[in-house]
């Protein structure tokens, strides 16, 4: 499979051809259990996007694109405070972390122990 320069090349140097005479040149080809060929479009897709220069999968960390952050959230019916993985991911927090809870006049901060404490 042609990624980075060496797929924009060949995209180019194919020019207005089928889109999937262009798929398979540039090797985004894979063979089904029945023997029959599968293009992959969206693999080929996302080599040329990154290709030039738009990396869609980064701020994503493997996972599957779903809704922006809003860096909202509420109490819920139990009176928990829920803080989901896709912020801890951002923090690259992992099971185990441990925080102080401090509270202040409108405000709940989190200091990871044994961290350094920034002022903001």
């Amino acid at each position: 499979m042609l990624t980075g320069t060496d797929l924009l090349a060949k995209v180019k140097e194919m020019g207005d051809v089928n889109k999937s005479d262009l798929v398979r040149a540039c090797g985004y080809v894979s063979t089904k259990k029945d023997g029959t060929e599968r293009l992959n479009f969206t693999a080929f897709y996302e080599a040329l996007l990154n290709a030039k220069g738009m990396d869609i999968g980064a701020s994503a960390k493997g996972g599957k694109a779903g809704r922006k952050l809003s860096f909202n959230t509420k109490v819920q019916f139990n009176g928990n405070l829920m803080v989901g993985k896709a912020y801890t991911a951002l923090l690259d927090l992992k099971p185990g972390d441990e925080f102080e809870i401090k509270l202040g006049r409108k405000q709940i901060r989190l200091v990871p122990l044994g961290g350094e404490e920034e002022e903001s």
